[in-house]
């Protein structure tokens, strides 16, 4: 609940520090004295967004502080979890702006952005009057306000989750059926690319072998005759032949030579082995240059076919395999797409099943909902003073969504017999800030920890109807935090803890100031408002038996 509020330098307060109650907290004050003002301040520092001319002239900035206590396992902890934010059972709230505009806030004295006080405000405050701030009147709203009253929860993001798998499903199917279709539109040409494509059977690597083997068979002539005069020098008749007289010689000479040329020997021997091998080394590439002739001829057509096909299909030689396994992967999804496509069919019905079936729970349970909520509102009322009102949850068939297939409505019918309609073409001033209050008693019984702020919710009712709407109001405080600005004597004489805003002019400045009153300041304020600016005993007396009357 809201504990303290601290503004500074705001549209015509200067300095103004509050600490507010569980309980019933009224607040009044004369037209214009700057209560609407405590409620721009406080919208401020929780982020909503309304008027930017909050500075008050002449002040580099303003400043607003509110500070809030946290039960365990409020919903505000998630947020400030969510955010990184440090929660504890205070959270302090501080947003400054300046005139040019700029607003920083802060959040247990970190930064934060608008977008988390705004999230903070939504479990925080809730602030209610006539122009129906919290959207009661507006259709497009109800439905969730029923679901929020009926615990729809855990059903609701049934129908959410089975929606998003029947879109899912249908979305799958939706992209088979077009994959098909435009494999369909080529399937002539996947056939005929695919048969071509395993006519030539290319290799990775082909090309460059192919290439290397015609530019060899080129140079064939070429080099065959040098090939055969290098194996006539290194054969018997040229290299091979004289060291084979070489070492024969030396052969003949060695046991004379008293080992002087056994060194010369081994080199021998081992030169005659490498030339074995250069010899053996030019035969097979000498065997290499004998080819059929027209083993070039094949190998330029293949060459040049491997190309070809490359360049038809804008694609590198080396990787017409890889493409021919793409197409006959294509083609193997058109041959088998009619299977696919019934699966796929049948998963769509089974998703759209589903959802019809959480659907129809979670209407049925919207229905059970709207019964519970009229008892409800004629409960809530009788008290109030309008007890032949017929309040009707209308429940309609919708296009389904992931909400489910139900809109809802809310109307009422302020006399018997009479027809029907929305809250807001139907009531009275009077009469619809009595069915709002109902409504959002109804509608909030289990908030918790949560400030309720009504902005003249009594305006248009007097008399006995008003000491009506202050008794509910009383009763709806009563173990949490209701905060009433209201011009009704009847409403503030039933508030726990009560405040005079009013407003005062020093050297020239006007500047509003909120003063808590005591017992007796409060007599002479319930008075002025019975009497008027003329105070006189008998509204003091009046006053006396309200605020009695209250306490009873």
């Amino acid at each position: 609940m809201l504990r303290h509020l601290d503004i500074r330098n705001m549209l015509i307060i200067d300095r103004l520090e509050l600490a507010f109650q569980p309980g019933l907290n009224v607040l009044t004050g004369e037209t214009g004295a700057g209560k609407s003002i405590l409620l721009d301040a406080l919208g401020f520092v929780l982020g909503w967004r309304g008027r930017a001319d909050l500075v008050r002239s002449g002040a580099e900035q303003g400043e607003v502080v509110a500070e809030f206590q946290l039960a365990p396992g409020h919903p505000a902890r998630a947020v400030l979890e969510e955010a990184g934010l440090p929660a504890d059972d205070e959270l302090i709230l501080r947003r400054i702006n300046t005139p040019e505009g700029r607003k920083t806030a802060w959040v247990n004295d970190r930064r934060a952005s608008g977008d988390v006080l705004r999230a903070l405000s939504d479990t925080l405050v809730e602030l209610h009057g006539q122009q129906d701030d919290r959207g009661l009147l507006d259709p497009k709203q109800h439905r969730a306000m029923l679901d929020e009253f009926g615990g729809h929860g855990a059903v609701l993001a049934e129908v959410r989750g089975a929606w998003a798998a029947r879109r899912a499903a249908i979305r799958a199917l939706e992209t088979a059926e077009a994959r098909l279709a435009e494999m369909r539109a080529e399937e002539d040409y996947l056939r005929h690319a695919v048969a071509e494509l395993d006519m030539l059977d290319p290799q990775p690597g082909e090309e460059d072998t192919l290439d290397a083997r015609r530019r060899l068979m080129q140079g064939a002539e070429r080099m065959r005759a040098d090939v055969a005069r290098a194996l006539a020098a290194l054969g018997p008749d040229g290299a091979e032949g004289a060291m084979g007289d070489a070492r024969r010689w030396l052969d003949g000479v060695t046991d004379r030579a008293e080992g002087g040329l056994d060194a010369a020997l081994s080199a021998l021997e081992r030169a005659l082995v490498e030339l074995g091998e250069a010899q053996g080394g030019v035969e097979r590439f000498a065997d290499a240059l004998a080819f059929n002739p027209s083993e070039l001829e094949e190998t330029e057509e293949r060459l040049f076919a491997l190309r070809a096909l490359a360049r038809k299909h804008s694609v590198a030689p080396d990787d017409l395999a890889g493409l021919a396994d793409e197409l006959r992967a294509k083609l193997a999804a058109l041959d088998g797409g009619a299977g696919e496509i019934a699966a796929l069919k049948a998963e769509a019905a089974a998703a759209e099943e589903a959802y019809t079936v959480a659907a129809g729970r979670l209407s049925a349970a919207r229905h059970a909902a709207a019964t519970r909520l009229d008892a409800a509102m004629g409960a809530e009322l009788a008290p109030l003073k309008m007890e032949r009102a017929v309040f009707t949850t209308g429940i309609d068939a919708a296009a389904p969504g992931p909400e489910g297939a139900d809109a809802v409505t809310f109307t009422v019918a302020t006399n018997p017999g009479a027809p029907a309609g929305p809250l807001n073409k139907i009531a009275s001033g009077g009469e619809l800030s009595r069915f709002l209050l109902a409504l959002k008693v109804c509608l909030t019984a289990d908030d918790s920890g949560l400030t309720m702020i009504f902005d003249e919710i009594d305006r248009g009712v007097g008399g006995a109807t008003a000491d009506a709407v202050g008794r509910r109001l009383a009763a709806l405080a009563e173990g949490g935090q209701v905060l009433v600005v209201t011009h009704s004597p009847q409403v503030a004489a039933l508030g726990a803890h009560h405040w005079r805003v009013a407003k005062q002019v020093e050297n020239g400045l006007t500047l509003s100031q909120v003063m808590p009153l005591d017992a007796a300041q409060r007599v002479d304020e319930v008075a002025r408002m019975l009497a008027g600016d003329t105070v006189t005993d008998a509204a003091r007396e009046a006053a006396r038996a309200l605020l009695g009357a209250g306490r009873a």
